[in-house]
């Protein structure tokens, strides 16, 4: 026991400094993009969305998790502006109705995906595709006023999206690749206007870090006017509130989770382990045979040898005249006319079943000698009974 004690403590001294070295193991950068507004990592959204408040000086922001619909049905929002940065959109027909509703009434909306699906892209016919991978990729503005001489290159594939197709007619080109496809587009509605970017990631923390990336997407901003209120959404990138968890430094590291795992794993080992040492040996108590089976076997052998089956007929007679006096309160006797009436009415069975069932037994009952046949009739009368008045 004292020595298993002395590799209980060895193994309890490695495993603490093995989780100390892994928490203080510098974690490698998550390039995975989140676009979600709290995420610090590259492609995070977390430096826009503190900077909002910089770039529309005055404007209150706030975040929501609604649908366009349940935002805006039956709202009168005016002079706000909302954004909508996210990995893929699919907006519904109620949504898009209240969203050009929105726009209509002298509010702006930015949207910019990587995916897009929903009524939105029907209706605009936007489609996309993703240009081949360069060393750097280039972005600029068709206005003269906001387009840069050296134009805006960005790495890591960050604007290979680009709009394939969109509806002409409408749309008016804001910025395009070194290509010459569009990558932000805006629509006209009444008094509002729609911008669509094909690129998300140049809001991301990466591209506003990068050189003159900050530039560009503040550009990009410029074209929403002043507004009272910023609307940021949540709903469409599906963000979900921060664990609160005391667990989660544990969950959120890949190399902690496996040494909680560990630990676990050697409790329970530990625990199995004590209890097969010092847990006595439990005799096993045999539990007393049902021999009720067996004895209504017998009984029913000792009737069948005898071939006594009015006797037999009686006792289940008598048995079912005691069921219909103890549940139902009905008297045996006589077996006439009414006494079948008042069986069918208590026990719900049908008249004319009532009728054949009292009248075989009546007909046993004057038999010096019963048959077989009658006997088994008798016992499937009363079993159809049982089963009727369940």
């Amino acid at each position: 026991m004292r020595d298993f004690k002395i590799y209980l403590s060895i193994a309890t001294i490695l495993l603490v400094v093995y989780l100390v070295a892994q928490y203080n193991k510098p974690s490698p950068i998550n390039w995975r993009p989140t676009l979600y507004y709290q995420d610090k990592i590259p492609y995070g959204t977390y430096i826009l969305h503190n900077e909002l408040k910089h770039f529309f000086p005055g404007s209150t922001v706030t975040n929501t998790n609604q649908d366009l619909y349940d935002l805006f049905h039956k709202s009168n929002n005016t002079k706000s502006n909302y954004l909508i940065v996210s990995k893929s959109v699919n907006i519904s027909k109620y949504d898009y109705k209240e969203l050009v509703s929105y726009v209509e009434k002298g509010n702006s909306v930015l949207i910019s995906a990587l995916g897009w699906g929903g009524k939105l892209a029907d209706t605009l016919k936007i489609t996309t595709g993703v240009e081949l991978k360069k060393k750097e990729e280039k972005l600029n503005f068709t206005d003269e006023k906001l387009k840069d001489r050296q134009s805006y290159r960005y790495d890591k594939d960050i604007t290979g999206e680009y709009f394939s197709s969109f509806d002409t007619a409408h749309a008016v080109v804001l910025s395009k690749n070194e290509s010459g496809h569009a990558t932000l587009l805006r629509y006209g509605y009444a008094k509002g206007a729609l911008y669509l970017c094909a690129n998300p990631l140049i809001f991301s923390n990466y591209a506003l870090l990068s050189d003159r990336g900050d530039d560009y997407a503040a550009k990009v901003l410029s074209y929403l006017p002043k507004s009272q209120a910023i609307y940021w959404d949540e709903y469409q990138n599906g963000d979900i509130p921060e664990d609160t968890s005391p667990m989660r430094v544990f969950f959120n590291n890949p190399a902690l989770s496996w040494a909680y795992y560990i630990s676990l794993f050697g409790m329970v080992v530990f625990v199995l382990y004590e209890m097969k040492r010092r847990q006595r040996i439990i005799p096993v108590i045999e539990p007393l045979k049902n021999s009720t089976v067996e004895f209504a076997g017998v009984v029913g052998q000792v009737y069948y040898e005898q071939r006594n089956n009015m006797n037999i007929a009686q006792k289940i007679i008598i048995f079912f005249y005691e069921h219909l006096r103890t549940k139902y309160y009905l008297k045996t006797n006589p077996l006439d006319t009414e006494f079948v009436e008042r069986l069918s009415q208590k026990t719900g069975v049908e008249f004319s079943f009532a009728q054949e069932l009292i009248g075989h037994i009546k007909y046993v009952l004057v038999q010096r000698q019963v048959g077989d046949h009658e006997l088994i009739r008798l016992n499937q009368l009363i079993e159809q009974f049982y089963k009727k008045t369940r």
